[in-house]
């Protein structure tokens, strides 16, 4: 059987897998869809077991989906190595206590052994409520050697 995708949207589908396939995603309510090169988003849930002290989702939701989305849209671009987060910068700009949020990725610039990439989420009335950017570099992991990344033909 001879599938229509090509190269590319084969890597999307496969790091889109390999978002799926990470423990770490158990515990959230998530999920990660690359429309094109470059960009990435993820939906999840907020709920209250995400919440801190004061009743509202704790920082490390939006660093998590931030760091994701950025990870994610810069990714699309290394189709051979796994890439690792060297900084990531954040602006809390409102709370969020309950409901859909989406974290949008966008690569922004390198293509070789750094990377940087932004992103945003944003809340279900469309209010921005956080901002982030990443530097991003390519690790010595190749993809095709992780667990949950499996280019299907």
């Amino acid at each position: 059987m001879v599938s229509d995708e090509s190269g590319a949207e084969r890597h999307f589908r496969a790091l889109e897998r390999l978002y799926a396939s990470a423990p770490i995603n158990r515990l959230f309510l998530s999920r990660l869809a690359i429309p094109e090169e470059g960009q990435s988003r993820i939906a999840f849930s907020v709920r209250e077991d995400v919440y801190h002290a004061a009743g509202a989702a704790h920082g490390t939701i939006y660093f998590k989906m931030l760091d994701d989305a950025a990870f994610y849209a810069a990714n699309t671009l290394a189709t051979d190595r796994f890439l690792l987060t060297t900084s990531f910068n954040l602006h809390f700009t409102k709370p969020v206590r309950a409901g859909e949020v989406i974290a949008e990725g966008r690569w922004v610039s390198g293509r070789k052994r750094v990377f940087v990439a932004e992103s945003r989420l944003v809340d279900a009335q469309g209010d921005e409520i956080g901002r982030g950017t990443g530097t991003f570099m390519r690790s010595r992991i190749p993809l095709f050697t992780l667990p949950g990344y499996s280019v299907q033909p």
